[in-house]
């Protein structure tokens, strides 16, 4: 198909343009035909009115850089950028690729002033009669036209810094001239080798060079140089790794202008043709982003962080475009031997692509600090098998899951709570294996609750004091010191602590709060633990300790912390949580966890085993750890299920989460001095490895002061009643609860409470 005719106005305005400009560039120009000769002193009048009319002031702009993202010792973790660029001084590229770009685009670029009239005035004419377009630019114009294009913030923009047409070269010129006036060649050549695109993702002669050679600029063999060179022309033709034959094409014509210039010996010029593009490149893969790094969930925590946080800047916009800018040095709260350990400990215990489709993730958090020390889980990221980019160990808006329920992790804020109530720790509450909770009042004002019916894991039961039941995971002792305590106190107890829903949905009072179905992430546990660890001074979990700028500034974050639950309360509660790990209780539900030196601990076991956790402190870590299936706990509970090689009829807390929590914590812990909890514990508490725990004849003492001063202990609604223990039907499901009085489809109740049987349909009475 011709092309259409190109109108006389159109090429009276490019000529009129050329002559614009050389007459505003201060040159003058002869012996140059121009088309339609007659009209362009008019063209040329209003060239010079438009071109006195565009704005000079240009300003370069940093280019984007790398950034990187350390450890807490400095160790890099990640590098993060918009463009693969690492600046370097002009001295640091090969004085060959410094040549061969001089030979390929601007011969002339020495000589002009900015803008080159001899190719000008060819590009101009040959656009003007309708023959391909010809870019004229000099490397000083490339320039402009790059610094243009990175700074552009819309699409618009950068349409505008590419559209191929008279008005945009002409801007590009007035630029030039003007950037020629602010910076000496050496400058300008520099920049444009720090900002120019030499494809595979490589920006500046130094990334290339690494990308293309895996070798610094400064290294580049004459070959080597020439093959970059050639590159700025078009980067995805000429890619040596995707077509070679090109590219040792459009090589050698750079070494055969070098040689026609001067650059280069006849021979340096044989040696380098002969030398094949294939045995000259050396790729190396660039890594970029969270994806690359070998602690993925924490980078990508890490980064959300950054971005929210107002000291990195004042809107969200200004903090993004200070990551697209980069050249940040980050260094996180990231410990390497906490971290290394947690991510051998989810790995060893269930791998990533095992078949069960099970997860594991755990948090690690420094009391007193909110310093997330670690975060892991037992997939890589992607979305293969054994792959995913949800972090199951943080909250939703954190890039994570709406979280799972907890189970019995959450019984320690019940026994804050009670204790922050008055109730001793010695006092013992008869907590038999299961027992109905008449309807009416939890301690929520005015506010009465269903009757429900509670029951431990087993059917086992006693009078237990709060050391024991905590230890043994009594269900029926905590929902009674929850109603003692109060529901709504409870509650409030946990969000004191840091407690908040994954989805970030509010947080209701419930009968089953203490049995823990709030759904939560392992980080939100994790660092609510830490609360109790740093004697009731919450702090706001964090992964940035400090970012430095590309100017060398530093901004550093300064813990979040505020004191929240009473310290006699907080340390109270931690001499309970320690006799559930250490001591002498019998059964102790965490006495596999033992580190050798103190601390606390709570398995949790979600209902119908959805969801099987373990949770637990020392003075300097805090740790919570998950494991469950992220298909749907309830789909796929953790029962009858095959996980590294083992067969479980029902996995607990102290199974697979326990013993991931142990190990991550020894590895965590394996460089820190043994130290010891600095309680100053209401009622005199001391930690179980201190002697502390279960006392048979304080138990008494207590229990017969409260008898002689007729305190309730109980306030809240009616007595539980105790009930026969029934193993497989859930009473609490709508139509299994029978109250006194109520007909059934086979009998009638009678005078006490029972269950319907499922399968026949039966009245079964509890008593």
């Amino acid at each position: 198909m011709s092309k259409p005719p190109v109108s006389t106005r159109t090429k009276v305005i490019a000529a009129g343009m050329f002559v614009g400009v050389s007459v505003a560039a201060g040159v003058v120009v002869a012996g140059i035909a121009l088309p339609a000769a007659g009209a362009v002193g008019g063209g040329a009048q209003a060239a010079v009115e438009v071109y006195g009319g565009l704005p000079t002031a240009f300003t370069a702009p940093p280019l984007p850089r790398k950034s990187v993202m350390t450890a807490a010792d400095g160790t890099e973790i990640a590098t993060l950028y918009a463009e693969n660029r690492v600046e370097v001084p002009l001295d640091a590229m090969a004085v060959d690729l410094q040549h061969a770009i001089v030979a390929i685009e601007d011969s002339r670029f020495y000589e002009h002033n900015g803008v080159d009239l001899r190719g000008t005035a060819r590009a101009l004419a040959n656009n003007a009669t309708g023959q391909e377009v010809q870019g004229a630019s000099t490397i000083t114009m490339q320039y402009v036209k790059n610094v243009l294009v990175t700074t552009a913030k819309t699409p618009e923009e950068v349409q505008a810094a590419t559209a191929v047409n008279p008005s945009r070269k002409l801007q590009e010129m007035r630029y030039a001239i003007e950037v020629e006036k602010q910076l000496t060649k050496a400058q300008i050549l520099n920049n444009y080798l720090n900002i120019s695109y030499f494809g595979a993702g490589a920006y500046g002669a130094e990334a290339a060079s690494q990308r293309y050679f895996s070798k610094p600029a400064t290294e580049l063999t004459l070959s080597q140089a020439a093959l970059l060179a050639g590159l700025v022309q078009s980067p995805t033709v000429y890619d040596p790794t995707i077509d070679p034959a090109a590219a040792e094409k459009r090589r050698n014509e750079v070494l055969d202008r070098m040689f026609e210039l001067g650059y280069i010996t006849p021979e340096e010029h044989a040696i380098s043709l002969a030398v094949p593009v294939t045995g000259d490149i050396n790729p190396t893969e660039p890594v970029n982003g969270c994806a690359a790094s070998p602690f993925p969930y924490f980078c990508d925590y890490a980064i959300r962080q950054f971005r929210i946080n107002p000291l990195f800047g004042e809107t969200p916009e200004d903090r993004e475009e200070l990551l697209r800018v980069g050249g940040l040095n980050i260094k996180t709260t990231l410990d390497m031997n906490a971290q290394v350990a947690a991510q051998d400990a989810v790995f060893s215990y269930i791998p990533a692509e095992d078949p069960s489709g099970k997860a594991a993730a755990i948090a690690m958090v420094q009391p007193g600090t909110g310093h997330v020390m670690a975060m892991a889980q037992n997939r890589t990221w992607g979305d293969g098998v054994g792959q995913t980019t949800y972090n199951y160990a943080v909250n939703e808006d954190e890039g994570g899951t709406i979280g799972m329920q907890p189970g019995s992790t959450f019984k320690i804020f019940t026994i804050a709570s009670a204790l922050q109530q008055g109730l001793n720790p010695y006092e013992r509450v008869n907590a038999t294996s299961q027992m109905l909770f008449p309807a009416g009042d939890w301690g929520c004002g005015d506010q009465n609750f269903e009757p429900f019916v509670g029951k431990n894991a087993n059917d086992y039961g006693g009078n237990y004091d709060m050391f024991t039941a905590a230890a043994l995971s009594a269900n029926t002792w905590f929902l009674q010191r929850e109603r003692d305590a109060g529901i709504c106190p409870t509650v409030e107890m946990a969000k004191k602590a840091g407690i908040v829903s994954a989805s970030g949905a509010e947080i209701p009072p419930t009968i089953t709060f203490t049995l823990g179905v709030t759904e939560v992430s392992p980080l939100t546990l994790a660092n609510a633990y830490a609360t109790f660890a740093n004697h009731g001074v919450y702090c706001q979990a964090a992964a940035i300790q400090s970012v430095v700028d590309r100017d060398g500034k530093e901004t550093s974050t300064t813990p979040l912390c505020e004191p929240r639950v009473a310290r006699d309360i907080a340390d109270a509660t931690t001499a309970v949580l320690t006799s559930v790990v250490d001591g002498n209780i019998n059964g102790r539900t965490g006495a596999n966890m033992s580190l050798g030196r103190e601390t606390t601990g709570k398995t949790g076991t979600s209902d119908s085993n959805s969801a099987v956790w373990y949770a637990g402190y020392t003075p300097e870590l805090s740790a919570a750890v998950w494991v469950g299936d992220p298909r749907g706990g309830f789909q796929y509970p953790m029962q009858d299920v095959t996980i590294n090689g083992q067969f479980y009829s029902e996995v607990f807390g102290g199974e697979l989460p326990g013993p991931i929590w142990k190990q991550a914590m020894n590895g965590a812990l394996a460089d820190t001095p043994y130290s010891s909890f600095d309680l100053q514990a209401k009622w005199d508490l001391v930690s179980a490895q201190q002697g502390g725990g279960p006392n048979t004849g304080k138990s008494a003492v207590v229990e017969a002061a409260i008898k002689a001063s007729g305190t309730d202990t109980s306030p809240h609604g009616p007595d539980p009643i105790k009930q026969k223990y029934t193993k497989d039907a859930d009473p609490n499901t709508p139509g299994n609860q029978v109250e006194p009085g109520t007909t059934t489809g086979n009998s009638t109740t009678g005078d006490s409470y029972g269950y319907i049987d499922p399968s026949t349909g039966a009245y079964i009475p509890y008593n």
